[in-house]
């Protein structure tokens, strides 16, 4: 999640959905194209690159943020939510919301385990340049006998702007104790404020354009 010119006091968990909640054919309670519960990668094969242009399809973090606590506020997310585990996953470049799926994900334990998909979000880093951060919901593991360590991309993901394709990149799972850090801070140049969830969705930012020497945009694991 992103803090751009202000801190935002918001919590991952604690969600306040202002648009009307729809039930998708994944058995999902959420605005469109912002949660998946497809349990296969549903996007076809473009033979985009991992690299280009001095951009890399990488993952900055995962990190096991809740060991079944997700509250019952997260059905508003995805129905079945509560009681699951929560895993953000923050990746290098933001990311077109309409390639992601649930089985675009792979959860690895200490033991050797593949976690148990239920969805995946955006829900609630949904603001200007905040594409980034996907919610793994699901069983992915037990913080002290068996926690998750590893993350895979094994469907395809695409760049915002179909540039790069993330599948294959992977990366290890901070554990629960340590808490959240700052994964990637970059300079904003780009005010342009478009909300859009669209693939043609712009990076820009919920700063004021004018008066401003220099905008700072972190993002935290």
């Amino acid at each position: 999640m992103n803090s751009l010119c202000r801190m935002k006091s918001r919590a991952w968990f604690k969600v306040v959905i202002g648009a009307a909640i729809v039930s998708g054919a994944s058995g999902c309670a959420t605005p469109p194209g912002i949660t998946s519960g497809n349990l296969e990668d549903q996007t076809p094969n473009a033979n985009l690159p991992s690299a280009a242009d001095g951009r890399s399809a990488e993952l900055l973090s995962a990190f096991f943020g809740l060991d079944n606590g997700l509250s019952r506020r997260a059905n508003l997310i995805c129905r079945g939510a509560d009681g699951r585990d929560g895993l953000p996953v923050i990746f290098a470049e933001e990311v077109d919301p309409s390639t992601v799926d649930a089985g675009d994900f792979e959860v690895i334990t200490a033991s050797g385990q593949k976690g148990e998909m239920h969805c995946v979000s955006f829900m609630p880093a949904t603001d200007q340049g905040e594409l980034r951060t996907v919610l793994l919901i699901g069983e992915f593991g037990d913080a002290e006998a068996d926690p998750p360590v590893r993350v895979r991309m094994i469907g395809n993901v695409h760049s915002l702007g179909g540039v790069l394709n993330f599948k294959g990149a992977e990366v290890d799972v901070t554990p629960l104790a340590p808490g959240p850090s700052i994964v990637l801070a970059e300079q904003v140049t780009d005010f342009d404020q478009s909300k859009s969830m669209s693939s043609d969705r712009t990076r820009g930012s919920s700063c004021p354009a004018t008066n401003i020497k220099q905008a700072v945009r972190a993002v935290w694991a």
